[in-house]
């Protein structure tokens, strides 16, 4: 599979504070929206600070900026959302992941060979930093949740016995 968005970095050439910054061309922003089933990513960028550790491991703070276009959960219409995340992620060889959980630890990515890919991992980050449920500013529910819904449903057929 090739990924959307794909920047590689050799692991050799991690240096202590090695800095990079990674946006997304318009194609792979159209490309990444339909991955993750946005109406639209109108900008992806992560800047990236490495630092080599133990046994090829490269530790990784980032700075994710994006805005997505998402659709409300409440009306059901497009909206433009921002997102923000700073994060730090540990690359790590193909079979060396830990399989503790541990809630505090970094979140492990495993790379193959000898390169790590950011524009990958950026756009995990983005996956994860997605509001689960958009909600677009102003969206009001229903007024009472007597008229929508199952339950709503349910009581009807209650009342009629």
């Amino acid at each position: 599979m090739t990924a959307e968005f794909s920047r590689v970095v050799q692991v050799a050439r991690v240096r202590e504070g090695t800095h990079r910054a990674v946006d997304a061309s318009t194609a792979e922003c159209h490309a990444v929206a339909a991955r993750l089933g946005l109406n639209a990513v109108h900008q992806l960028r992560c800047v990236f600070d490495l630092y080599p550790a133990e046994k090829g491991v490269v530790v990784a703070s980032g700075k994710l900026r994006a805005r997505v276009d998402q659709t409300c959960v409440v009306s059901l219409e497009a909206f433009e959302a921002e997102v923000t995340e700073d994060f730090r992620v540990r690359f790590v060889p193909a079979g060396t992941e830990n399989d503790d959980i541990d809630l505090e630890a970094d979140d492990e990515i495993p790379y193959e060979g000898t390169a790590l890919d950011l524009g990958e991992a950026a756009v995990e980050q983005l996956a994860l930093a997605l509001e689960p449920f958009p909600r677009k500013p102003g969206a009001e529910l229903p007024a009472t949740a007597e008229d929508v819904g199952a339950f709503a449903a349910l009581a009807r057929l209650r009342g009629r016995h």
